[in-house]
Formats: structure tokens, sequence, C-alpha cells
């Protein structure tokens, strides 16, 4: 599944009959879509080579295999005055260290990975059924249960990863989600489009570093960074946005996303990134929203339902970010760069839907 021509996005809710049709899918697909992406993140990782090496390495020391630096944190302590007696002198503070983390993850993308960052950004409390299958309480995800992110985190056996934005209850000791539900690749569109999650994330990391300069505490250190894994979920809502266009306009738009996707995996790379995993996008002809759509006839549906045009352009971006990872493995040296085809494994959700235990659709 990894290193193929194709890439995950995933989708809103129909209508009528067809909403129903689409919940027996819609229930089996986090049991399915979070058993495959685990087995591909472990199976890649498994193999991934390291950055500058040609040896194969496990999921954990594809992230972080040094050692930790030596020496332990400690401030300077208080003095306090005695009656009678002289104030003690001075002590120079002790240098804090900050000891480099088994597995970081730093993850940008829209709602495919959000983890709670809209609602936190939005104010807003979103309702059920939104969380009510695994975590049983909303956490802002725009799920009823995890995202695919999630389960990459529990692959890696680290807690899931805190939203950016979050002001309440956020441990970013193992990294940073700055995925925002409604983000773009392409700058502009949408106030946390990719490139002002880059940003964001570049301030993180000079903020951990300032506090180290100053020998405070700080959630990661530089090395952290080096070694983390950055993962990137994005593109989605830009296709969505332009499939009323004919279909010539539609191809023709599809190369500056894929450009936008690669300018920010560059911008990462020249602030120590070394380990990158990308998604593409899904079978977006497939979603109940497209589906519930208004349309002249049903001649573009393909053999399985879903609306031919939708999914063929999703595969041909998904080819053009192929291509593009396969050029930055070229020109990005001592770096690992992993696609990973998750359109295949959503549309086999459909096609094959008897076979993961979902009787229609």
């Amino acid at each position: 599944m990894a290193s193929g021509p194709n890439g995950g996005g995933n989708g809103g809710g129909g209508g009528g009959g067809l909403m129903k049709n689409m919940s027996l899918l819609r229930l089996q697909y986090y049991c399915v879509l979070g058993a495959v992406a685990g087995a591909v993140l472990f199976a890649t990782l498994r193999y991934m080579p390291a950055a500058g090496s040609g040896a194969a390495l496990s999921t954990t020391s594809a992230l972080a295999t040094a050692a930790a630096p030596a020496g332990s944190g400690a401030g300077a302590g208080e003095h306090r005055k005695i009656k009678g007696t002289a104030p003690a002198p001075a002590k120079a503070a002790a240098k804090v260290v900050t000891k480099p983390k088994e597995v970081v993850v730093f993850n940008f993308g829209d709602s495919n990975s959000d983890t709670g960052g809209v609602a936190a950004i939005m104010g807003i409390r979103i309702s059920a059924p939104e969380g009510r299958a695994y975590f049983h309480h909303p956490t802002g995800r725009l799920s009823d249960g995890r995202v695919v992110l999630d389960f990459i985190c529990e692959t890696l056996n680290t807690h899931h990863l805190s939203p950016y934005m979050k002001p309440l209850g956020s441990d970013y000791s193992n990294g940073v989600n700055f995925a925002i539900a409604g983000a773009t690749a392409t700058p502009g569109d949408t106030p946390f489009s990719l490139d002002v999650q880059i940003d964001q994330f570049i301030f993180y990391r000079d903020r951990c570093n300032d506090s180290i300069t100053r020998d405070e505490p700080a959630p990661l250190n530089m090395l952290d960074f080096e070694r983390a894994l950055y993962t990137m979920d994005i593109g989605q809502n830009d296709i969505t946005s332009i499939l009323y266009l004919p279909y010539d306009e539609v191809l023709a738009k599809l190369p500056h996303f894929v450009a936008e996707i690669r300018k920010a995996i560059e911008i990462l790379h020249k602030n120590g990134a070394r380990k990158f995993w990308i998604h593409g996008t899904g079978a977006l002809g497939c979603l109940p929203a497209k589906l519930a759509m208004p349309r002249a006839s049903d001649g573009d549906l393909d053999e399985h339902g879903c609306i031919a045009k939708f999914n063929n352009a999703a595969k041909r971006f998904n080819t053009l970010l192929s291509e593009a990872c396969d050029d930055l493995r070229l020109l990005l040296k001592k770096s690992s760069i992993i696609f990973v085809d998750m359109f295949a494994i959503k549309y086999d959700l459909v096609a094959n839907h008897t076979k993961h235990g979902s009787r229609s659709r």
C-alpha cells in the first residue's frame, strides 16, 4: 500500500434512503480503515530506510533511536532569608535538559486528521454522534470515532496528538497536530491552509528552541524535531471545491494543488524534517455527500455506484502527488518520503462492502 500511486480522503453524509444504506458502511469504515492504516504504517516504517542509510528501520528506530543526552533538569534554588543571617550566595542555575522522546509526530491536514483543532478555534461543541463510537464524548473530531491519525499514533504506541490550538488538556510531549477541518493545500482559500499550518509549526519549533536556549523546560528538543515523523493528509477540499467544473478544467488545476504540498515538504525539510508520511486523497466519487447531489442521470456511475468522474480526478491527483514524492526523494538527501495509497483502501470498502460486513450501501 505504501509508495503507491493513490491516496486518502473521507466524506460527509447523504440524505434519505442513501444515508440509511450508507450507515452500515460507515460503521465498518472505522474498524477496517483503522486496521489497514495501522498495518500499512507498521509495515512501511518497518522497512523505511533510515535517513542517509540503506538499512531497514523498525517503527521505533525510524523515529528516535539515539541515546538520551546525559544530565537532568533542575532550576535555580530559592534563597530564603533567615532572621539574623545574611542571604546565601546565589547559585548558578542548573542547565535544563529536555531528553529526546522515543516517538514524535507532527501532522498537517484537514478534517481527515483533525483531532479537535477546528472546534477549539471556532469555539464550537460538535454535537452527537461526534465521539460516541470510541471516546463516548465530544472531542472536536468530525467523526463518531477515531480518525486515521489516531490509529497511526496507537500503532506507534504513543498517545493521540493534541491540536495546536486546543487551550485545555493538551500534551505536546509527543508532537503536535496542526490539522484543521476544512483546510486546503492552496493558500488563501481557508484561514488555516497548509502554508499557515507550516508557519505554526515553525513558530512552535522556534519557541521550543528559545526555551532551551534560556535553560527553561520545553516539550521537545531540537533532536526530537529531526527524528520526528511528519504526516500530511490534505488536498481533498481543494479537489471537491472544483468538481463542478468541466473535467478538463478540473485536471488543469490539480498540479497547482500538488505544488503547494510539495512546497510544504520542502520547507519542512529546510527546517530539519527528514521523515515524511504523505497521504493522497480517497474515492471522492463514493462520498455520500457527492452521491446525494442532484444529477441528470446515473450514466456517470461506475459498477459500484460511485461517480466515475470524481474518482478519476482523485486518482489523477494521487498520481501527480506520488510523482512529486518520487522527485523529492532524489532532491532531498538523507530523507525518507513515503506515499500511502489510501484510495485503494477506501474504495475497497465500497467495492467489497459485503466482505467487510455491510450487506447494502
